[in-house]
């Protein structure tokens, strides 16, 4: 059974390392805040002191971070991963990322005598924890095969996309539309809300209608109810919304409504709501 280092253990990646100790495979982690650790420990994680120890003598090496730069530290510097990495692991990159940086860290890993993956993942916090993931991988089909039996304890399905980049692409045109939904569905709740209407019945006829996705109808409640416990947090939400539309730019293309979405989240995340899961947007129309 292939050893696996797991980087990054916010509410994505905790989830992911249990998933990885139920189904045997021996796991080193590393968070920066070494305390979230502790239940993955007391079953059976062996805790590291950097991702450069984390990495050492695994098969497998994960990282599911917030952003660029914190991928960058992980990976790179004398106590980055790829220092630790034995010749021929599978680094495979999980985090939501700018293509620029998938490519820059590619070349860097193959220098180091690597195979990378970009591996990112389609659904929450909940799913993470029960192995319910889907996997959107871009790189090479030799490394996705030695690495999917790690990826598949943590998934219900894995798409390989195509070359290296592919799957962060996908991940980004993915949370794109996500995010607009979000911010529409944020809006036409405060015009139900202003207006007068029946919010029960008008809501009720949105989510069973045509504009009725599984988003829709998992963010309405957490609207109505104010309820943000966070699935996945409004500033991650900004920040890939802002990678989308510069990838987007770079082939000639202009997501207008990205820009709409944009200023419904960084009108919430001034009024305090960063922090809490991304249907907060809603709380950029009211008081």
């Amino acid at each position: 059974m292939h050893s696996v280092a797991l980087i990054g253990l916010g509410s994505m990646g905790s989830g992911m390392a249990g998933q990885l100790l139920k189904m045997g495979f021996p796991l080193a982690v590393y968070n920066r805040h070494a305390e979230r650790a502790a239940p993955l420990v007391s079953q059976g994680a062996r805790l590291a002191s950097s991702p450069r120890e984390a990495a050492a003598n695994a098969d497998v090496v994960i990282s599911m971070v917030a952003d660029d730069p914190a991928s960058r530290s992980v990976w790179l510097g004398e106590s980055g991963a790829l220092s630790g990495a034995r010749a021929g692991a599978v680094a495979v990159e999980s985090s939501t990322l700018s293509l620029n940086w998938v490519q820059e860290l590619a070349a860097v890993t193959r220098a180091h005598g690597c195979e990378f993956l970009d591996a990112p993942v389609t659904g929450s916090k909940s799913h993470a924890a029960s192995g319910e993931l889907l996997f959107l991988a871009g790189g090479d089909a030799a490394a996705l095969k030695r690495a999917r039996p790690v990826l598949e304890a943590m998934s219900r399905d894995i798409v390989h996309l195509g070359p290296t980049g592919s799957g962060a692409l996908m991940k980004l045109i993915n949370n794109f539309i996500c995010g607009v939904q979000a911010a529409a569905l944020g809006e036409g709740l405060a015009l139900i809300e202003r207006s007068g209407l029946d919010r029960e019945k008008a809501l009720n006829i949105l989510a069973n209608g045509a504009p009725g996705s599984p988003l829709v109808k998992a963010l309405s409640s957490r609207m109505t109810a104010r309820s943000y416990e966070v699935n996945f947090a409004l500033r991650l939400m900004q920040k890939d919304l802002s990678y989308a539309a510069a990838e987007a730019h770079n082939h000639g293309v202009t997501l207008r409504t990205v820009a709409a979405a944009l200023e419904l989240f960084q009108q919430a995340a001034e009024k305090g709501w960063a922090e809490r899961d991304f249907s907060a947007v809603a709380e950029a129309w009211r008081s």
